[in-house]
């Protein structure tokens, strides 16, 4: 499946700094699969996308790049990514689950100053389309392009945004919509996902076996101020898709080429990474972000708040299973760490599934 990126600092960078020269950058983890733990899905090859706030002289609205391209056979990618500088970056690849290989369907998705990328999956998606669809105000129904389920889902974040008394085409202002609304309404996107599951379920259960209901919402949003990232799944035994998050004072190349770390020198967070997938290998760098969490990016500080519902457990030390998000290549591993749990049982073999893949 696919991978994203965020980063957020107190200054630009240069968009290779973070995309391609890294050793492991995004860019190389769509066909380096190191830290995967499914080697059966090995590259990331449905297209990429970069998104980035500018000059504000530019207006509010970020920049957005994609392409159908695999990112790693995309040379454009090479020189924009050269020449162009950011403190909010946005960088996805994908790989395609869920609606055609498109422009339309390449990540980020955006709304004005708005910008959303998702990695995973929603469950039963065929079977509630049609009912998320209809919960729409007309505006955010008409503006979905693609095919895929990520942009439904920011649609339905856009609709519920509007009835939190926000207008989501508006100007947010030097502070943004703000970082408590944004992280309540995104609670509320995930609460309405599981209700629309759990409707279908109960409605049309008996007459859909076999259909997967358990939903890997890993979402990203930003304003361009704040910066909202779930790590999340619908499953109260299951590991969600990996996330990780890396914060600092100076993100600097080494001497070897390629070779980058996050430096701390002191106790502020100059710049803050947020990654499917660790894009360097110093163990010590990045920090596994826990099951059903939000993680906020507010002024350089990071905040984590769990995601309480019927799918939260308090208890930090229980076992989950990182099968099923395995199955779907949504797992990697830190430099030198294990995700699954040692009691977790193996695996089933891919002959052993019978899930439709959302």
């Amino acid at each position: 499946m696919c991978r994203f990126l965020v980063y957020k600092g107190h200054h630009e960078i240069r968009l290779s700094k973070l995309i391609t020269e890294p050793s492991h950058s995004i860019l190389r983890q769509s066909y380096d699969s190191r830290l995967r733990l499914d080697n059966r899905r090995p590259v990331n090859g449905d297209g990429f996308g970069v998104g980035f706030y500018t000059d504000p002289k530019l207006g509010p609205e970020p920049c957005i790049f994609t392409s159908t391209l695999p990112a790693w056979n995309c040379e454009n990618l090479e020189r924009l990514a050269a020449k162009t500088c950011s403190n909010l970056i946005f960088a996805h690849v994908r790989a395609t689950t869920e609606g055609a290989l498109s422009e339309t369907n390449c990540h980020p998705f955006q709304h004005q100053t708005l910008m959303w990328m998702h990695n995973g999956n929603i469950g039963g998606w065929q079977y509630i389309k049609r009912a998320l669809a209809d919960s729409l105000a007309d505006r955010w129904f008409m503006g979905v392009k693609g095919g895929t389920d990520s942009e439904w889902a920011f649609a339905l974040f856009l609709d519920l945004l509007e009835k939190e008394g926000v207008d989501p085409s508006s100007n947010p202002g030097p502070e943004g919509f703000g970082h408590e609304i944004l992280r309540r309404v995104m609670v509320k996107t995930i609460a309405k996902i599981n209700e629309l599951i759990r409707d279908m379920s109960s409605k049309h259960g008996a007459d859909l076996p076999g259909i997967e209901t358990r939903s890997l919402l890993n979402f990203a949003l930003t304003d361009g101020h704040t910066v909202i990232c779930t790590r999340y799944i619908s499953s109260k035994t299951d590991e969600p898709a990996s996330l990780y998050f890396s914060s600092g004072t100076r993100w600097k190349e080494g001497s070897t080429p390629g070779h980058f770390k996050m430096e701390r020198h002191d106790k502020s967070a100059d710049i803050v990474l947020v990654a499917s997938e660790p894009i360097t290998f110093e163990r010590h760098n990045w920090v596994s972000v826990p099951t059903n969490s939000i993680v906020t990016i507010h002024k350089q500080t990071v905040l984590l708040h769990p995601i309480l519902d019927e799918f939260y457990d308090e208890n930090t030390n229980h076992d989950r299973s990182s099968c099923f998000a395995v199955s779907k290549g949504l797992v990697s591993t830190a430099p030198g760490k294990t995700v699954q749990p040692q009691s977790t049982p193996p695996c089933p073999s891919l002959a052993e599934k019978t899930a439709v893949v959302a």
